[in-house]
């Protein structure tokens, strides 16, 4: 990196997900973070060992081989990876969940999150996909309470919340140009459907060539803007929040 960009201040996003294989339509925002010189964590709260896509073997091999798709997806992206111990198809938005994640986000204390939002779809709306975005969103506020994430700091600072955009959504729409980014796309869907037969890259290709049209792009990612103004942009950070905010950026309760 030369130039501008070696004075830009580095961003850090957290993409938290579900179960491996959940980033495959998120490349396009990861790669245009990490070529940008920024950080990237890519978090699953499961391990996705409930699949039957590996055959009738035991759960603990299931675990060493997702742990290793994850793993090697990492490489492929140019990300950091972690996972949580969620129960893979019993993943719930309870409070106790919301506060094991904000201590992942006060230890990261990324500059926007990227998450699961809410879905109509099948696929989209699996329950776990549902609760990872309400525990990943919940996560945010709690990770600003000191009593919540102690002995870290907590982490106060905006991280505007970006989702995957499902049909009927009514949010501004954030799209990244994914034309650039089209070798690590298929080498991610590549890698998957060799262990996993899912997603087919013919397909995942489709869908963004599908996004891109509303674009007037060849292909495109698309997101829901939670916080911030729609539009097409080169990588969700950095980012301004759109609009005044809610409360001010210290409470009593945060200082306790």
């Amino acid at each position: 990196m030369t130039g501008p960009e070696q004075n830009r201040p580095q961003q850090t996003l957290l993409v938290a997900l579900a179960h491996p294989d959940d980033e495959v339509g998120m490349v396009a925002a990861m790669r245009a973070q990490v070529e940008r010189g920024d950080r990237v964590v890519l978090l699953w709260l499961t391990r996705g060992e409930m699949t039957e896509a590996l055959g009738p073997i035991p759960t603990e091999e299931i675990l060493r081989r997702r742990t290793e798709h994850g793993r090697i997806a990492g490489e492929i992206l140019g990300v950091e990876t972690r996972f949580l111990d969620f129960p893979d198809t019993a993943v719930h938005a309870t409070p106790e969940a919301a506060a094991r994640v904000a201590r992942v986000l006060a230890e990261i204390q990324p500059d926007g999150v990227l998450t699961w939002g809410h879905a109509w779809r099948r696929g989209l709306r699996h329950p776990d996909h549902q609760a990872t975005g309400k525990i990943v969103r919940d996560a945010i506020t709690l990770a600003r309470i000191k009593r919540c994430v102690a002995p870290l700091a907590p982490h106060r600072k905006p991280a505007p919340v970006f989702t995957y955009r499902g049909r009927h959504s009514q949010m501004p729409a954030v799209a990244i140009d994914a034309a650039p980014y089209r070798d690590k796309i298929r080498e991610l869907a590549l890698h998957y459907q060799r262990e996993l037969e899912f997603p087919d890259p013919d397909w995942l290709e489709d869908r963004l060539r599908s996004i891109g049209r509303r674009w007037d792009l060849d292909m495109a990612e698309e997101y829901d803007a939670w916080e911030t103004r729609g539009g097409l942009v080169q990588s969700l950070l950095p980012v301004e929040v759109h609009g005044p905010g809610d409360h001010p950026e210290r409470t009593r309760e945060e200082t306790l």
